[in-house]
């Protein structure tokens, strides 16, 4: 009895929750009904890389200096901060020109993450353009990319974005920690300087295009299927009607056309290497991409950002659109109700143990 009192008063709760829940999503659907034609607006967040690194190394010291030793550094630190804010107040007191002949330069790190559609190529954008507003012609760009590549489009557009860095005089880093393939390394190669760790995935300078065929499987169910074009190659190959072989021969000539433009491009931001070599569709990992020439240095982005932040300030530039409440609050009222199902189960299952 006790076992049906929880199991009724559970699915009273659960009535309540699902009533609340479609209550609350008709309420949302209809606020993003009528918000549906207006942009979601973004904005840049831009944190010090250097900065962050100085507060790891004191919580370190901290906890493995003794309390005078601590004491002892954390003083010498500070005095050097003085020193080194006095040397900044100096020079901005000075010219223009004498000031930017000593002033350090400065480094922006960006994050790319690609999928198949190269979707933060948006976010990219809004990036490059927020460092291109402030930088001087001494800063520099680390761009630490992570891609299997996707669309031709879609990456093709990514790499635009990479070559504004190099058209406006900015000396571009590249650092691959895991992959940079195929579209992938289209963006990579705009880069003046490529990093890679040691067994990051790197190249695979191929076209590839596949699609199922459903014909057969239509036919067998005694279904029509009509395709009407005009233009003799509006479609090559499609998937529900029967495709030829001069449809065929066609996509494959696409597809060899895209390769050609894509190994060009290649070999006019990397003269250097032999195309024809490393142009196959395979991938290499970092220090065979080195003896390849496909990356320039065998290191990985964390020993870069170190060693940059030891020379000059180190800025992360990250471009973040925030969820409407739309999206963000039936993940969180299905998320209460999983745990509150979760609950349920265990002390179901707790009952039928004791009992």
């Amino acid at each position: 009895m006790e076992f049906l009192l929880d199991l009724g008063l559970f699915l009273a709760k659960t009535v309540t929750i699902v009533v609340a829940i479609v209550v609350v999503i008709g309420v949302i659907v209809s606020a993003g009904l009528k918000n549906k034609h207006q942009q979601q607006s973004g904005q840049i967040q831009v944190s010090s890389l250097s900065d962050e690194l100085d507060d790891l190394e004191d919580d370190v010291r901290q906890e493995t200096m003794s309390k005078d030793e601590y004491k002892q550094y954390h003083k010498a630190k500070k005095e050097q901060d003085k020193k080194q804010q006095k040397a900044r107040k100096k020079q901005l007191k000075k010219s223009d020109d004498e000031s930017s002949s000593t002033e350090k330069s400065r480094l922006f790190v960006i994050d790319f993450d690609g999928d198949i559609q190269a979707s933060s190529v948006e976010n990219l954008r809004e990036e490059v353009t927020a460092v291109l507003s402030v930088a001087n012609e001494k800063d520099e760009v680390l761009i630490r990319l992570e891609s299997a590549g996707g669309m031709v489009h879609s990456y093709g557009l990514a790499a635009s974005q990479l070559e504004r860095v190099r058209r406006n005089g900015l000396k571009l880093h590249v650092a691959v920690d895991k992959v940079a393939a195929s579209g992938g390394y289209m963006m990579a190669c705009i880069g003046e300087h490529i990093m890679a760790a040691p067994f990051a995935i790197i190249g695979s300078i191929g076209v590839l295009g596949q699609l199922p065929n459903f014909s057969r499987l239509l036919k067998h169910n005694k279904i029509d299927y009509e395709q009407h074009t005009a233009g003799e190659f509006k479609r090559t190959l499609t998937m529900f009607g029967e495709n030829n072989d001069k449809a065929r021969e066609k996509f494959r000539e696409e597809l060899e056309q895209t390769h050609v433009l894509f190994k060009e491009f290649i070999q006019q931001n990397r003269a250097d290497l032999d195309i024809d070599k490393v142009a196959t569709g395979e991938h290499w990992y970092g220090t065979q991409a080195k003896a390849l020439n496909l990356v320039d240095e065998i290191k990985t982005s964390d020993d870069f950002v170190v060693e940059r932040a030891k020379q000059g300030d180190v800025f992360k530039v990250k471009y973040e659109i925030k969820k409407p409440l739309s999206e963000r609050l039936p993940l969180a009222i299905f998320g209460s109700l999983q745990n509150s199902l979760l609950s349920f189960l265990q002390k179901a299952d707790t009952h039928k143990m004791f009992k």
